[in-house]
């Protein structure tokens, strides 16, 4: 009776081992799982911040090219400068609609439809535009030859995009 209880102990003993072992095999596998989960959420999220940097780029350069249709459309003395985005979207300097820019859009960083403006030294007119966002780009260099000014910025705030 005494050898049926040790074998029985023995027995015991080995399952509660072999279910300890695969608990802990269990717990290993989830932490590494999490681990390559969080990875991933991190390359996903930088890279979404880079596609925002470059529709940031994109439509400030559409911005950029809409002030200067609007500067060079001025007829003799007038303003320059538009009063107000939305004066890009249909001059209001003549009867006929004339647009400088399709749409006003939204700030790719921000998400939001408000823009910092650059206003002319008068005040009266904006002549750039620029996000509101205090945050550190991930672009730092090799930036096209036009918006050279924009190498080693600490904020997308000093990326302004300026009639030149």
């Amino acid at each position: 009776m005494q050898k049926t209880a040790k074998v029985n102990a023995r027995r015991s003993n080995s399952a509660f081992h072999q279910s300890g072992m695969a608990y802990l095999g269990l717990l290993l596998s989830i932490a590494l799982l999490s681990i390559a989960a969080l990875a991933t959420m991190q390359v996903h999220s930088l890279m979404q911040r880079r596609a925002a940097e470059e529709d940031l780029l994109f439509i400030g350069q559409q911005f950029q090219q809409a002030l200067l249709s609007y500067a060079n459309a001025t007829p003799p003395g007038g303003l320059r400068a538009p009063a107000s985005l939305n004066d890009l979207l249909r001059d209001p300097r003549y009867p006929m609609p004339r647009r400088h820019v399709r749409q006003l859009y939204l700030d790719p960083i921000t998400l939001q439809a408000d823009w910092g403006l650059l206003l002319s030294p008068d005040g009266k007119g904006i002549v750039g535009i620029h996000s509101k966002s205090e945050r550190a780009p991930i672009k730092l260099a090799q930036f096209p030859a036009s918006l050279r000014d924009f190498e080693n910025k600490k904020s997308y705030q000093e990326w302004v995009f300026k009639v030149l």
